[in-house]
């Protein structure tokens, strides 16, 4: 049965799928935008800081005044309308929410959030990748135990990679690399949330007018969230991080199948196995040729002669030996889509993409030279960008992840480029985090 189907039984037998939302940015807004058109998709409650901006985002996203102004979390299941609160436990609190979706974007609360909504019994998706790639397999496992799902967020990259790489799989194909598109160029590893806008070509006016977040789009331009995306790719479905981080080599959808490929096969690629990213930007800054820059790929290998002749008969863009092969997903909708992962977990039991390993992690590596008493600022600011490497590398460097890399002091000096390390930094708030990181060690994979 399909998820259409499977939900208009629940429906007819009066037994909507009930949610609770954690974060009503960008991300929010967008599932909210949806929600309103599912029949049977009972988003009951919205937890965000500030009440008033999530007000805001049911009205940019065309809600009536009174499906929202519920007053309590007991009033919106009776009456179908939603609560706004500012209270996360309101949420975790009520039994008729099955699901909770966490969209803060900050991976400690994140974090938080996902543990108390996992022991509550509830479902998580997790549209938070900074705390999926900080502790993913650690709240994947505390998940199976409790009996609930943790999935990663349709519509946002990792999951549609994972969707991608589910295919190979499924269809008997060698797979040789996973990974996205990104508007990506060496000089812009530098970028910091003063200068960022340059690199979009967006004017003060046009920046001023919308609903921008500099912090956050300098992780996109700096290279931080791909990182941070690949790690997590990495964790759910067991490929590698290369090891010294994901190197941007510019392709086009016609060359997929031969950038990502292994080097002695005449690719790109030191093995078969990786994630790493189609950069739609060549070197010298000349925008590629028929770029993925906004979707997702796979790359991968006939296993015989037989599917090689097919791969050439049907259609298929290869290399030049015809061995291999590309799919891709040419866009991503991010919270529009989200309803698919909520959909699957609440019907089907099933994630969309889970980091049921530690495979990879994204490392704070140091935009300069900085001085003992200097304090990091996190993804995205002006002191540190991620690197994606493998767990393994990661655990012997004892490297300190992005996701705790805001608002820690350095004890010790760094140089440009350098990868962070716990001993290079004093540790004295959310310990609770950095427990379960050594906890994570327990699931290292490779």
């Amino acid at each position: 049965m399909n998820l259409k189907s499977l939900l208009a039984a629940r429906r007819s037998a009066g037994r909507p799928v009930r949610i609770g939302l954690i974060g009503a940015g960008k991300f929010g807004s967008m599932i909210l935008a949806q929600a309103r058109f599912i029949d049977g998709y009972h988003v009951v409650g919205v937890a965000d800081l500030d009440v008033e901006k999530a007000r805001g985002s049911f009205q940019r996203t065309g809600w009536a005044a009174e499906q929202y102004d519920a007053a309590s979390m007991t009033e919106a299941v009776q009456s179908g309308t939603t609560c706004i609160t500012d209270d996360v436990a309101a949420l975790l609190a009520c039994d008729q929410i099955e699901c909770i979706i966490e969209a803060t974007g900050h991976p400690i609360a994140g974090t938080r959030h996902a543990l108390a909504a996992i022991d509550a019994g509830k479902h998580v998706i997790m549209v938070n990748v900074e705390a999926d790639v900080l502790c993913g397999p650690v709240l994947a496992h505390r998940a199976a135990q409790q009996g609930v799902v943790y999935s990663m967020a349709y519509g946002d990259q990792p999951a549609a990679i994972c969707e991608l790489v589910d295919w190979v799989h499924a269809c008997g194909f060698e797979l040789c690399a996973a990974g996205k598109g990104m508007n990506f160029a060496p000089p812009y590893r530098y970028s910091t949330p003063d200068t960022v806008w340059g690199y979009f070509g967006w004017s003060e006016a046009e920046v001023a007018a919308g609903d921008f977040n500099p912090k956050m789009y300098n992780s996109f331009t700096d290279g931080t969230k791909a990182a941070i995306e690949m790690a997590a790719v990495a964790n759910a479905t067991g490929l590698d991080c290369p090891g010294d981080g994901v190197a941007f080599h510019p392709a086009g959808l016609h060359d997929l199948a031969t950038v990502f490929r292994p080097e002695a096969e005449g690719g790109r690629l030191a093995r078969a196995g990786l994630v790493d990213i189609a950069s739609s930007r060549e070197t010298d800054g000349r925008v590629v040729l028929n770029n993925i820059q906004y979707g997702m790929f796979v790359t991968f290998r006939a296993p015989d002669a037989y599917t090689r002749d097919c791969f050439q008969q049907y259609g298929l863009l290869t290399d030049p030996s015809g061995w291999y092969g590309s799919m891709w997903r040419p866009f991503h909708l991010i919270g529009l889509e989200t309803s698919v992962s909520v959909l699957n977990a609440c019907l089907r039991g099933e994630a969309t993409g889970s980091s049921t390993r530690w495979r990879g992690d994204a490392v704070a590596t140091s935009k300069g030279d900085f001085a003992p008493g200097e304090y990091l600022d996190g993804e995205g600011g002006f002191k540190v960008w991620a690197k994606a490497i493998p767990a393994s590398r990661s655990h012997r460097l004892n490297a300190l992840p992005i996701g705790l890399a805001h608002h820690i002091k350095l004890k010790r000096p760094l140089k440009r480029d350098q990868i962070v390390c716990l001993d290079d930094v004093e540790i004295v708030d959310d310990k609770d985090i950095f427990a379960l990181r050594e906890q994570q060690v327990a699931f290292l994979d490779g």
